[in-house]
């Protein structure tokens, strides 16, 4: 059986691949009305993937990682755009970074904290999405302040609103978007953490993990070593 075979029986049996998308951070997929289709990096690599396999493609979108961890117990996707996280290696297979993207905070408008440094105090809350890879490497960067665990990103925001806590955490995209729509909150200056956006598949899938790790390397052979490659995917991917 040729490679291509092997890796499509692990990840397409039907002929399509079920790719599972993270609609909660922009810089990586959004839909776009007006070519009314989604967009970005995960959606162009993953259609750049069915291309060289040669098969039908399923962008399946969820709204926060957590819910794609959760599908995956359902068997609703093969691969998935997700952050690598050593917590969640017993389960899945990671590609190297395609491209790496920021989190910090969102606050009040009035809030005396300016940067992302100003935070780590005594009584400071940060709400933040319990199953996030963000929100693992913030609860080992904290020293003093503390993280309350919320069922999404959108929820943790929703905390921040109700006055229930100092701060919000997440994707600096996502709360870009969300200061432009809720007035009276900005951005902090910095980011805590840049979290490596990788292609996972199933720990089984030995040939697909392979392929992608390769995959991923080619996508731009000058680049390949920086670990960010989201330029070289805006310009190369169709």
């Amino acid at each position: 059986m040729s490679t291509r075979k092997k890796v499509l029986a692990e990840i397409a049996p039907a002929g399509a691949i079920r790719a599972a998308v993270n609609m909660s951070n922009a810089a990586l997929v959004r839909w776009d009305d007006q070519a009314g289709a989604l967009v970005g990096p995960s959606a162009r690599i993953g259609r750049k993937i069915a291309e060289q396999l040669d098969c039908g493609l399923s962008l399946i979108q969820y709204g926060s990682a957590a819910d794609i961890l959760a599908a995956a117990d359902r068997g609703e996707w093969d691969i998935a755009f997700i952050a690598s996280d050593a917590s969640r290696a017993d389960r899945f297979s990671f590609s190297p970074p395609y491209m790496s993207v920021k989190a910090t905070y969102m606050v009040r408008e009035a809030s005396a904290f300016r940067t992302v440094g100003d935070l780590d105090l005594e009584g400071v809350q940060i709400a933040s999405a319990r199953s996030a890879a963000y929100t693992k490497q913030l609860e080992r960067t904290l020293e003093k302040a503390t993280v309350s665990h919320t069922d999404s990103p959108a929820a943790a925001i929703d905390l921040l609103v109700g006055s229930q806590c100092d701060a919000a955490a997440g994707l600096t995209e996502f709360l870009v978007q969300m200061s432009e729509r809720i007035s009276g909150f900005r951005l902090v200056e910095g980011a805590f953490s840049e979290i490596p956006q990788t292609i996972a598949v199933h720990r089984r899938s030995t040939h697909a993990s392979a392929f992608f790790a390769d995959f991923v390397r080619g996508l731009n052979g000058t680049a390949a070593g920086d670990g960010d490659l989201a330029g070289d995917c805006e310009e190369n991917l169709p």
